[in-house]
């Protein structure tokens, strides 16, 4: 009868650690798909009720367009928005200043109209009040405003960090990380980080990518100035370590050496 070196790795020792590895990596990958208690065979359908039109905070630039049956008294209103790259407006320090900036009070101040406040209103709800306050000065004003400094922010483990401006003030959190790319593979689906800035509160919100509850959730739209952050996985920091690199690799080795033994020593 042969006897087995006693330094040889058994067989079943082996068959557990390519058990582990298999497991492992099947149960990394169940973290990686979106929306995963969405039933993806069939259509469906739900009613939007989350969306809700953006209120103007401080620090706000509102672009102001006014038009009347008297237009040189209209363009009074009007600054020179300069445009870039098609629609978006050049809002760099050398540029003229541009709109009307919301001060810390939540008002703006406009020609003959004076003071206004506007922080905690939209900007319908704004061009309705301005075009009630223009009708002593203007023949049947029409007024069109808008946030011309709208930007959200995405930074961590996405292809394209970077802020992006956004020119209709509707951004959804699923729009904002493809704009960025969409996220590595290597980061975080389950928790990726919101901060919002309103009413002079400043909020941390964690977002579940793998559910289909963030399309109803009242943070699915982001509001101006918004910063999602998406934390990387630990395999991300294994991928500039090293020492970790390698005793991947000398696991991996040793394992197809007792492998090969095993077979051999049969």
């Amino acid at each position: 009868m042969r006897n087995t070196p006693r330094n040889l790795v058994p067989i079943k020792v082996v068959i557990a650690i390519i058990f582990l590895l298999i497991t492992a990596s099947c149960s990394s990958y169940r973290s990686i798909p979106y929306f995963q208690d969405l039933n993806k065979a069939s259509a469906s359908e739900e009613v939007l009720s989350n969306f809700k039109s953006p209120q103007v905070q401080p620090q706000d630039i509102l672009g102001i367009n006014v038009a009347s049956l008297n237009p040189e008294a209209s363009a009074v209103f009007n600054y020179n928005l300069n445009r870039v790259n098609g629609n978006n407006y050049d809002l760099s320090p050398g540029n003229p200043v541009v709109g009307y900036l919301v001060d810390a009070q939540g008002e703006i101040r406009l020609p003959m109209v004076g003071a206004m406040k506007v922080a905690g209103l939209t900007t319908s709800e704004i061009s309705q009040q301005l075009q009630k306050n223009l009708i002593p000065y203007l023949k049947q004003p029409l007024v069109n405003i808008r946030i011309i400094n709208f930007k959200v922010a995405v930074m961590g483990d996405v292809l394209r960090p970077d802020v992006y401006t956004v020119q209709n003030e509707r951004i959804t959190v699923t729009e904002a990380l493809t704009l960025a790319g969409d996220l590595n593979i290597t980061a975080i689906r389950t928790n990726v980080l919101l901060v919002r800035e309103q009413d002079g509160k400043r909020q941390y919100i964690p977002i579940d990518l793998t559910s289909k509850a963030l399309f109803t959730s009242p943070y699915f739209y982001l509001r101006n100035n918004d910063i999602l952050y998406v934390q990387p996985d630990k395999t991300k920091f294994a991928t500039v370590d090293r020492g970790y690199r390698t005793a991947t690799l000398l696991l991996s080795g040793l394992s197809i050496i007792a492998i090969v033994l095993s077979n051999l020593f049969r």
